[in-house]
């Protein structure tokens, strides 16, 4: 089993009357930014990621959201690029960035096979096709996301994979010359990894390329029908997929005491809004959530039969009390979320776990403490919990073929002191 990390990073001060507020996606002006305040929670956020690595995770989770304050990392990118040099063992899980906003995917082919090399291999490349807000906010065509986003992908995995110089011509993107010197370290190309939020269309597509899927904090019960389409599309492809096909993020936080798990887990609750962290949603740009051609009418169809209405946000707002009582969010001592975290694994079956901490209006000192406590309690439970249950991850059985994988001998190993001139 894999355990990751992750937190959206979100903005946070005392000023702006943003925290807890129900604000609508973008509406709101960077005139109220202080890059005084940024730049504290930038290095707060490394900070707590770096920690993370030291503890045991074995995966650190970054995404990207564009002009909003729910997600400070709009260049995933950044943060991964420091995160593979000051970091020595977790994999680095960009999940992900965003091809149809990209007119250049050449350039971070380019990028993404530096951070691999950095790392020494540890990256995990996510792809997704991303929301309204950031079809909107870069002027990306949305009735053309789809199909960017496949030729984009198409097109990386070919710079990757095939030695230049080659021409590409394609429907969205011309390339006279495509030969980019730097190359990934892992062969023939880093993991791609897919999230999704219960798209019918993703699942499919995930499953055809053999990629492992990655639900993001969806309630269980779609998370495993989810799951269970992804394996029918598998078999339909020929090949039976496992544990190590399909990965969970969802709310998870550890606490000294009930009463601080308690109060710490209200938070996620009371910062910024943020349309993917049910509870705080914010209201509902309508501008923004059905753009032209953005989603299709098939999967929109079959979306609404396949999952129903208790799909990925259910009701808005939804108390803490109720995501409590369904696991949406689990928060305790180590004692009373280590049984909770064994329901969900033994009802999903997920190869690849990641736990969402440290967010809303949670204070540096809120997350270090559950760090500390995922590290010497909850990370070993719950790693022999993935081995009772036979969950693999992708990094124990190959994804596409269902083999089992071994530690390459020889394989590069970080650098370990400091750099001599």
């Amino acid at each position: 089993m894999l355990i990751g990390h992750f937190t959206e990073q979100p903005w946070q001060d005392n000023t702006t009357g943003l925290m807890g507020t129900q604000s609508l996606d973008l509406s709101i002006s960077n005139g109220v930014y202080d890059p005084k305040v940024g730049a504290k929670l930038y290095n707060r956020y490394l900070d707590e990621k770096i920690y993370a690595d030291q503890i045991g995770f074995d995966a650190l989770m970054l995404n990207e959201h564009h002009s909003t304050p729910f997600c400070m990392q709009g260049v995933t990118n950044v943060g991964a690029s420091i995160l593979a040099r000051e970091t020595k063992q977790a994999k680095i899980v960009i999940l992900g960035n965003i091809l149809p906003i990209w007119d250049d995917p050449l350039w971070l082919a380019e990028q993404l096979a530096m951070i691999d090399m950095i790392s020494y291999g540890r990256l995990v490349s996510g792809f997704v096709r991303g929301g309204g807000r950031e079809s909107v906010s870069h002027n990306a065509p949305p009735h053309y996301n789809r199909e960017r986003f496949e030729e984009a992908h198409d097109f990386i995995i070919k710079a990757w994979t095939t030695p230049g110089p080659f021409r590409w011509e394609g429907k969205h993107y011309h390339y006279r010359y495509v030969n980019p010197w730097a190359r990934p370290l892992q062969q023939p190309h880093p993991p791609i990894w897919i999230p999704s939020t219960v798209s019918v269309e993703t699942v499919q597509w995930t499953a055809r390329h053999r990629y492992p899927l990655v639900l993001l904090a969806t309630k269980l019960e779609p998370t495993k029908e989810a799951f269970q389409l992804y394996h029918d599309t598998a078999a339909e492809e020929g090949y039976e997929s496992g544990t190590q096909n399909v990965a969970y993020l969802w709310k998870v936080h550890v606490d000294e005491t009930e009463e601080l798990a308690e109060a710490a887990g209200r938070k996620y609750l009371s910062g910024v809004s943020n349309p993917f962290l049910a509870g705080n949603e914010g209201a509902v740009n309508p501008a923004i959530m059905n753009l032209p051609g953005h989603t299709s009418r098939t999967s929109r169809k079959l979306a609404a039969t396949a999952f129903g209405p208790a799909g990925r946000f259910g009701t808005n707002r939804r108390p803490y009390e109720d995501q409590v009582n369904d696991y949406t969010i689990i928060s305790g001592t180590p004692e009373t979320i280590l049984p909770k975290i064994r329901e969900v694994l033994e009802y999903i079956r997920p190869g690849s776990v990641f736990f969402w901490d440290g967010d809303g209006a949670m204070t540096h000192e809120d997350q270090m403490r559950s760090l500390r406590l995922m590290g010497e309690e909850v990370i070993p439970a719950v790693r022999e919990m993935g081995k009772e249950l036979e969950l693999f991850s992708p990094f124990e059985v190959d994804s596409a073929t269902g083999k089992p994988l071994t530690a390459e001998a020889g394989a590069p190993q970080p650098a370990t002191g400091s750099a001599t001139p």
